[in-house]
């Protein structure tokens, strides 16, 4: 446990798990625990080791969103900067997309306004059956407050199931995240964290110099025309050309064994 009830662990398989710990707020938020949770983002994305990153909660809840006590003591001029840092020093935003290895949300029971919004930058999300996602921002009169519910939900299920999410602070439960593609599978929740390492079993396979590349390709293309998005392709598949994974995949193809990517 870390002083401000953010885990950071990983595995001998380079796994590694970011775990919002603090049960008796149901994993809500305060400014202090969003400056770990970033911080632990980072560590992520630089870990030599870490492969695959997968997020969750404990005790059957993923992210009741801002401890709104918190939020009540923090001056109002801080409150959108993720962080209280100041509007000058404003932490990147997304840090779980900027993060160029894959990320897993593990989600179990609620995920509430900031934490439904850390669901929606996750690459893929593993959910279970009492599981529930709710921007409720506008029973609090407030936009969605990382800016992911209004840019990235509307990517990910259409403009119009966000918006109705979104004006109606409603819920989306399990069985429709699954029908509508938010969620990739649904799993009992004491199948959640295998079913997690399972997917990410599958990611550790491929080569990470090619993950990270594909990463940045999906998340930045939406923000991108197609001509500037194909100048990057064309860039990331030169790089992809030369690098010691891309001769390392043609070798094991060719001589019928496992590739072993090192990721360069």
């Amino acid at each position: 446990m870390t002083a401000h009830h953010i885990r950071y662990e990983l595995d001998g398989e380079g796994i590694a798990t970011i775990t919002i710990d603090r049960p008796e707020k149901r994993n809500a938020m305060t400014y202090a625990m969003l400056r770990a949770f970033n911080e632990a983002i980072a560590k992520a994305a630089t870990d030599p080791v870490a492969r695959v990153v997968i997020l969750t909660g404990v005790d059957g809840a993923f992210c009741a969103g801002t401890d709104l006590s918190d939020l009540q003591d923090t001056p109002t001029d801080e409150r959108g900067s993720r962080g209280g840092a100041g509007s000058t020093a404003r932490p990147e935003p997304w840090p779980l997309l900027r993060c160029p290895k894959p990320v897993i949300g593990a989600i179990d029971g609620f995920a509430m306004g900031m934490g439904a919004e850390f669901t929606s930058m996750c690459d893929v999300r593993i959910i279970t059956n009492r599981a529930k996602f709710g921007w409720v921002f506008a029973q609090r009169g407030l936009v969605p407050d990382t800016g992911a519910g209004s840019w990235l939900l509307p990517r990910l299920i259409g403009p119009q199931r966000a918006l109705r999410l979104l004006y109606s602070a409603g819920l989306l439960e399990s069985e429709e995240a699954l029908a509508i593609g938010y969620a990739a599978e649904v799993v009992a929740p004491e199948a959640l964290q295998e079913a997690a390492r399972a997917e990410a079993r599958r990611y550790l396979k491929t080569s990470p110099f090619a993950v990270a590349r594909i990463k940045e390709l999906v998340w930045q293309g939406l923000e991108r025309d197609v001509a500037t998005h194909m100048t990057h392709h064309l860039k990331a598949m030169a790089e992809c050309f030369a690098s010691e994974d891309h001769k390392e995949g043609v070798a094991s193809f060719l001589e019928r064994r496992p590739a072993q990517f090192v990721g360069r």
